[in-house]
């Protein structure tokens, strides 16, 4: 099935990624957020989960975190390219919740079939969700998982798990006796143990995971498969984060540049200023029309949604490290300071940049993919 011409991005997607660009500028502007996540700046300050308990709650009740829940489950089954424009807003206001963790792990239930609907109906009735599924050595192969089953309770250590601490529930993949199967945990279950890695972003948390001879509900036996199948879409939305998070950087940088006066013409004026922030802006637009490529190959054109997901994040990993390091230069001395929002973006960017593979890793991927076909 070839794609529509416009990604499939419908009035219904673009009202609800206005509808979310303006939640978020309402609830929590930038200045808010820096008072709310970044009021201490002591670099040996403990790992803390800060948040607006009230405003998830909010994005619950909008519908938000039920958005890839397919209808027959009670969700509004939207299509990823709807998703991935809401996402992209979430990138751009920094917001802290457990959004793109529940979206994330409502894929990988979705491609479970009806074993998964019991858990997505507790997504729908608004529990968050988080992914449980790396190791200590930060493989992002969903086969290197190092959490076991025996005897039907889970075992082992996951690292690297997003927004933990914001969790109702854990979906875990497990070595077991068949293969890979997926468990559904709550976060709060007796042998669950959630301990905060301290990390440089401020507008998320991360933990290592431990379960101990936990009771967990057994959601599939093709666990790898589901989480593989799920991957592409995940890649896609974390694309979508980064894109929106590099627009607020450039928009942010160009009004600072155009106010900013040296030599008595504002900073912009200045060719070795303006070129760069062009580039930016280029690159954004390529990001930005990879990731709706790969969104919608994702919803028509599904033999494809791979390749195009690892186009879209590895694209997306770049532009996160170009946008951050021109976002705080051309603020001069002003950006390296603890009182200039910009270092919250630069932080999330650089975490969302290795998050899930980086951009050689998605272009090594790629490689696997396009080169034996070349052959």
């Amino acid at each position: 099935m070839s794609q529509p011409n416009d990604f499939g991005f419908g009035e219904e997607a673009a009202l609800l990624k206005d509808s979310a660009r303006k939640f978020f500028a309402d609830n929590l502007p930038v200045d808010a957020l820096h008072r709310l996540v970044a009021d201490n700046p002591d670099p040996d300050r403990a790992p803390a989960v800060i948040w607006r308990e009230d405003l998830w709650q909010q994005m619950v009740e909008l519908g938000w975190s039920m958005l890839a829940v397919p209808e027959a489950a009670g969700g509004l089954g939207m299509p990823l390219v709807a998703v991935a424009g809401l996402v992209e807003e979430l990138g751009r206001a920094a917001f802290p919740c457990p959004l793109l963790g529940t979206l994330n792990a409502t894929y990988v239930l979705a491609a479970c079939g009806d074993s998964g609907l019991a858990a997505l109906e507790e997504i729908c009735g608004g529990r968050s969700a988080a992914l449980a599924l790396t190791g200590a050595s930060g493989s992002w192969q969903a086969a290197d998982t190092p959490l076991t089953v025996s005897g039907g309770r889970l075992s082992g250590t996951a690292s690297y798990v997003q927004d933990a601490g914001k969790a109702d529930r854990l979906l875990a993949l497990a070595h077991c006796d068949s293969g890979f199967a997926l468990y559904w945990v709550d976060a709060k279950a007796d042998g669950v143990a959630i301990d905060s890695d301290a990390i440089v972003d401020l507008t998320r948390d991360q933990a290592r995971v431990t379960f101990s001879d936990v009771e967990a509900l057994r959601v599939s036996d093709n666990g790898l498969v589901a989480v593989n199948q799920a991957m592409p879409a995940i890649w896609t939305l974390l694309a979508a984060d980064m894109a929106g998070a590099a627009e607020w950087q450039l928009q942010t940088t160009v009004e600072y540049v155009s106010t900013r006066k040296q030599f008595e013409r504002p900073l912009g004026f200045f060719q070795a200023v303006k070129h760069p922030l062009v580039d930016v802006m280029i690159r954004i637009d390529e990001t930005r029309s990879l990731l709706y490529n790969a969104a919608c190959a994702w919803d028509h054109e599904p033999e494809k949604a791979a390749q195009y997901a690892h186009m879209a994040k590895a694209s997306a990993s770049d532009l996160a490290g170009y946008a951050s390091s021109r976002s705080v230069q051309y603020h001069g001395g002003i950006g390296f300071t603890w009182e200039c929002f910009v270092h919250l973006y630069f932080k999330r960017q650089k975490h969302s940049q290795v998050l899930f593979g980086d951009g050689a890793w998605h272009r090594a991927q790629l490689a696997d993919i396009l080169l034996p076909a070349a052959a």
